[in-house]
């Protein structure tokens, strides 16, 4: 079989980025913000909203350089715990996004599931977050938009799918440098248990390349069936599967904490 035996995918643990965007859920003026959003066109008092929030909720720090939260400490401990108590099978290689939030995860799933350092491990950035390019700078799609009126015009052309920000990815790009990794597994890794510590729309995007997903599935996937934090995806190798075999969807977003 040119597959990997099992392929488990487990997104990074709860991030700043995550915490940042709960807080903003329950903060007066945002909700204000986005029901000034949702209901009309850019205004003077919108305009300054976005400011007021922008300021507020800057992170400081790159994408690739946010951290996990206390919580996501607690989950990624629970998950390595009870995935070594369960008996699942110790992987012979891990693939590790290059962002901090990926490497504080399997730091800490580790610490609790020791057999793992005797896998081989690769930083890989072919499973890095999609890249958000400016937005980054306002951790939030809404006030992006309303900051930079011609690129929400853009957006609503070209979709959620097809869309860019600007020096950034679309779902397109992320599926490309996904598809590429999967041709190294299959290449390198035939028969092998492979890990890989990633992001949400990686796992999102491993899925649609394997499931042959359509733009509109794959939107509804991300919408209503969105990795979570530390969920697990597990693919099985069957041989018995098309000519070569085939990796096998045998769950998806399992929690363990």
């Amino acid at each position: 079989m040119k597959w990997p035996e099992e392929l488990l995918l487990i997104r990074h643990a709860e991030s700043a980025y995550n915490d940042l965007k709960r807080a903003k859920q329950g903060d007066p003026e945002y909700i204000r913000f986005r029901d000034m959003f949702e209901n009309g066109s850019p205004t003077p008092e919108l305009q300054e909203l976005a400011r007021t929030l922008h300021k507020r909720y800057a992170l400081g720090c790159s994408d690739r350089d946010t951290p996990i939260t206390t919580k996501g400490e607690e989950q990624a401990r629970i998950t390595g715990q009870e995935m070594r108590k369960q008996g699942v099978n110790c992987p012979d290689v891990v693939f590790v996004s290059p962002y901090l939030r990926t490497e504080q995860t399997f730091s800490i799933l580790q610490e609790e599931w020791p057999e793992l350092h005797t896998a081989t491990v690769y930083r890989e950035e072919r499973i890095r977050e999609k890249d958000h390019g400016l937005a980054i700078l306002y951790n939030d799609w809404r006030i992006y938009q309303v900051m930079h009126p011609e690129q929400a015009e853009l957006q609503r052309l070209l979709g959620e799918y097809d869309y860019r920000f600007v020096n950034g990815e679309n779902i397109p790009d992320v599926r490309q440098r996904n598809l590429s990794w999967i041709t190294t597994l299959t290449r390198e890794f035939s028969g092998k248990r492979v890990m890989a510590i990633t992001h949400h729309l990686t796992i999102l995007a491993t899925r649609a390349n394997f499931e042959r997903l359509s733009p509109e599935q794959f939107l509804h996937l991300d919408e209503h069936e969105k990795p979570v934090n530390c969920g697990v995806t597990r693919y099985i190798g069957d041989p018995q599967l098309g000519r070569s075999g085939k990796l096998r969807l045998h769950e998806y977003n399992r929690q363990y904490c």
